[in-house]
């Protein structure tokens, strides 16, 4: 398989987070897909999506357990 963006051969499997917002925060979802190692591309496959399909889902209800790793803060114009 050779990259659709950047025509690398050099695509591999990697554990990435991908974000799902939901009003001010975001939550990371872990997933494990194929990667361009050049260019960053991403390959979702049908089950990678329905992870995170699900993962929207479940947030929608407040029924996916989530813990806080940390905080953004927005200086006010200085």
């Amino acid at each position: 398989m050779k990259c659709v963006i950047c025509k690398s051969p050099d695509i591999k499997k990697k554990k990435v987070q991908e974000e799902i917002k939901k009003g001010e925060d975001i939550v990371l979802i872990p997933l494990e897909i194929l990667v361009c190692f050049n260019c960053g591309e991403r390959y979702y496959d049908r089950k990678a999506m329905r992870k995170i399909e699900e993962a929207k889902q479940r947030l929608t209800k407040h029924e996916l357990q989530i813990k806080e790793i940390g905080k953004v803060f927005l200086a006010e114009a200085v």
